[in-house]
């Protein structure tokens, strides 16, 4: 008996390769992703699975030991071979096919790992299939299957990827736009040239593209794919500085996220690229919904309402996201670690669009106009950014934290994930890790003083 606690996780399959992920484990999931969900053709699933891999050396091994329990099972194997997790999205959501996406996102070198979804990139996570998928592989339980083996087959994807982009974020009538991008030696120096140059062979885009670190490299020789990591971003925002460009974008190392930097080299919060993405997505669909996650600012929720949505407050995480978003058939969805759901896009996220969506605000704007002040009217708030900190006793110093604080005047509680605390002009959010010792911070107020007294405070008394 196997224990997989700290590989197969909430929202994906996650280890050290190969202390903790090698090649009988992904024979083993393969297997088990077919029977759990009912896959091959003889159980009335699609009888097909269409798999992804990143640019980590592990990889291709990897997915040969996943595609051979899938096709002992009885079901085919479409192999798109590299691609970033929204590449692997488009495969599932085009094809309608369950999929497996080989990555360990912004991991360091020595991690691998598989993001899993249903036909139509609908997500497997804990409540929708991989619990059953580790205890079946945690007791060797895997039906076994005589019948006829599956067959495998090569598909390329990525000029359809770029095709679908380009098609759902229309950038060719931009003024012209000097753009660095970062890709981390990960994903994204496969995608962008694709999509946002003519390497998939479209028509130019009136972009000058300034690369950094586009070589495919799993071994991150430059820094780590990560750039919620202030420090992942040095090299971009000098780069943007020295050549003087509009805007800078940072991929993490499957791609899915996007960061972006404005023209003086700031960091753009995620929660400003989401309200302005939903706004541009409600002059799309009126009246539509927007999932927003706890923890973005409340210039979101504002944004929304102002130009006719209607902002739905979900839990952290993207399973709730997406769940939410086919609840309410939101057209849009975006949370503050940087992952921004489409309802186009089978409601799948993606650092693409995120990225079109950006270039193009921009370059519907006249000459001289600058990214900053684009975004300005969505900055309304001092935010803390989300500060972890280690905390043995998790509920006894959140219960602490409660009492404190509701009950005031004025002041209101929720759990809907973790504990906030919300005044007229600040709140604060406080969640514990699933995986570690650990309470995740978030502050915001009005005023960036009252900010950073009560993230102080806050923080003087979890460390305490």
């Amino acid at each position: 008996m196997r224990n997989l606690d700290q590989v197969i996780k909430a929202y994906d399959v996650r280890g050290i390769y190969p202390d903790q992920l090698d090649s009988e484990l992904c024979y083993a999931i393969g297997a088990a992703f077919v029977s759990v969900l009912s896959l091959a053709a003889r159980d009335g699933g699609p009888g097909t699975v269409v798999i992804g891999h990143d640019m980590r050396p592990s990889g291709p091994e990897l997915v040969a030991a996943f595609a051979n329990g899938v096709m002992d099972q009885g079901c085919d194997v479409i192999q798109i071979g590299l691609a970033s997790t929204d590449g692997l999205y488009f495969a599932s959501g085009s094809l309608n096919l369950p999929g497996a996406m080989f990555t360990a996102s912004h991991n360091p070198a020595q991690y691998n790992g598989i993001k899993l979804c249903r036909p139509g990139a609908a997500p497997v996570g804990q409540d929708s299939g991989l619990r059953d998928i580790k205890t079946m592989v945690e007791h060797d339980a895997v039906p076994p299957y005589a019948g006829e083996r599956g067959s495998v087959c090569d598909q390329a994807m990525l000029a359809d990827y770029a095709a679908y982009m380009r098609h759902l974020v229309d950038v060719s009538g931009s003024r012209r736009l000097k753009v660095v991008v970062d890709a981390g030696n990960g994903m994204g120096g496969y995608t962008v040239p694709a999509v946002l140059e003519s390497g998939a062979g479209l028509a130019p885009l009136p972009l000058d593209l300034t690369p950094m670190y586009f070589e495919l490299d799993g071994t991150f020789p430059n820094h780590e794919a990560n750039p919620i990591d202030p420090a992942t971003l040095v090299d971009l925002q000098a780069k943007v500085l020295e050549v003087g460009a509009d805007l800078g974008l940072a991929f993490d190392g499957d791609a899915d996220r996007c960061f972006v930097v404005d023209e003086r080299g700031e960091l753009v919060s995620p929660s400003t690229l989401t309200a302005l993405i939903a706004e541009r997505e409600l002059a799309k669909a009126p009246g539509s919904s927007v999932i927003h996650n706890l923890i973005t600012s409340r210039a979101v929720e504002e944004v929304i309402l102002e130009h006719g949505g209607i902002p739905v407050r979900t839990r952290v995480g993207h399973s709730f996201i997406k769940a939410t978003m086919a609840e309410t058939d939101a057209v849009f969805g975006g949370e503050h670690s940087g992952h921004f759901y489409f309802r186009d896009f089978w409601r799948a996220d993606s650092g693409m669009l995120a990225a079109l969506h950006t270039l193009a605000a921009l370059g519907e704007t006249p000459e001289g106009t600058t990214l900053s002040s684009v975004l300005a009217p969505y900055i309304r708030y001092s935010m803390s950014g989300e500060i972890n900190t280690e905390v043995a006793d998790q509920a006894g110093v959140t219960a602490a934290i409660r009492a404190q604080y509701a009950g005031q005047p004025g002041i209101t509680a929720d759990e809907l994930d973790g504990l906030t605390i919300s005044a007229d002009d600040w709140w604060f959010n406080i969640r514990p890790s699933n995986t570690e010792p650990l309470l995740r911070l978030n502050v915001e107020a009005k005023d960036p003083a009252r900010m950073a007294a009560l993230r102080d405070e806050l923080l003087a008394r979890m460390r305490a």
